[in-house]
């Protein structure tokens, strides 16, 4: 199987890459990233080749045609930079991928496309469902919501072509993926990276942990290794189970709210002796939104999938708890610091 990673060298593509060839050395993959610092360490393989090409600004659509199966992973999934630089957003998440989605459709390629949790947006359920929940935002001044509006209308454009013009996709939707190399712990600003690296920065830069809003927002976390378990499926796609379907792929068992997740990190920190004088000496404090993301900044309560359509199409349970992936976040975190001293 010849299978195109787009966006390979970012925090999913890692992943990716390295259970593909950990467990499927049958597939040929070609990854294109503006980046290979996460990966660089299989570029040697064989079965892999990577080409370094911005997608915002060249062509992909030889690699496109060659393949037989493609992930577009590429994005900013920064709320911050939703905020302060929403039309990079667009750029790269919507038009950039658009174009892709527009070579598949050419070429007639398999695609599975990163939708995200957030098209769900405020929605009211209590648990969203792929095929029945509404998608519901806020106002044009809340510029946080063009990255959940580009994702939404991209899934609306595959969807379509899937009706009109065969395309073959599958939609999946990301709940909070967590696990090692997620983000760089070395940038202390805030709001540079995700929620839980952001709290393990602030812990080493000796920064307090801020939460807006109080952090009272509740959001499940999901473990890569599981996750990444669940897009093998998909791409393996038996008896064209997945073929036009959306899935949420997240871990409604660890549901809590940001400020637990703060708590938690916190006391797990403690543990490790780099860590420990640190998280001892760290605060969390309330901020209002505002002031750490910007006026153009909107939260949602809470965000819990139903997961039920991937347990029964595509036999996929998650099994990481929570703490389990932080203590594996940290052990890589902690063992590469020891190592490089």
């Amino acid at each position: 199987m010849k299978t195109l990673i787009v966006g390979g060298g970012g925090f999913i593509g890692a992943h990716l890459l390295e259970e593909i060839l950990r467990n499927h050395r049958n597939w040929q993959v070609t990854v294109i990233d503006i980046n290979s610092e996460k990966i660089s360490h299989l570029l040697l393989d064989k079965n892999v080749k990577f080409f370094e090409i911005d997608i915002v600004r060249n062509s992909i659509e030889d690699h496109v045609s060659d393949c037989d199966v493609m992930l577009p992973l590429a994005a900013i999934a920064s709320p911050a930079v939703y905020v302060t630089d929403p039309l990079r957003v667009f750029e790269l998440d919507f038009e950039a991928n658009l174009k892709i989605i527009k070579w598949a459709v050419k070429y007639q390629k398999r695609v599975i496309f990163p939708s995200t949790s957030e098209v769900y947006g405020m929605c009211a359920d209590e648990e969203f469902l792929e095929d029945e929940s509404n998608c519901v935002t806020g106002p044009v001044s809340k510029q946080r919501w063009i990255y959940s509006c580009s994702k939404q209308m991209l899934d609306r454009v595959i969807y379509a072509h899937g009706l009109k013009n065969n395309l073959d996709y599958t939609l999946f939707r990301p709940f909070n993926w967590i696990g090692p190399k997620l983000d760089d712990i070395s940038n202390p600003e805030s709001g540079s990276s995700r929620v839980v690296t952001q709290f393990l920065s602030n812990i080493i830069h000796g920064k307090d942990i801020k939460l807006v809003d109080g952090g009272n927002q509740i959001r499940s976390f999901t473990d890569i290794a599981d996750a990444i378990a669940a897009l093998i499926k998909i791409i393996l796609n038996e008896n064209n189970c997945a073929t036009r379907q959306i899935f949420n792929i997240g871990n409604p068992h660890n549901q809590t709210s940001i400020k637990n997740l703060a708590q938690e990190i916190v006391e797990l920190a403690k543990k490790y002796d780099q860590l420990k004088s640190l998280a001892e000496k760290t605060k969390i404090i309330e901020i209002d939104p505002n002031e750490y993301y910007g006026k153009g900044y909107q939260d949602v309560s809470c965000r819990i999938p139903s997961i039920k359509k991937a347990e029964t199409v595509l036999q996929w349970t998650p099994t990481v708890s929570l703490r389990e992936s932080l203590r594996k976040i940290m052990d890589d975190l902690f063992k590469k610091n020891a190592s490089s001293r």
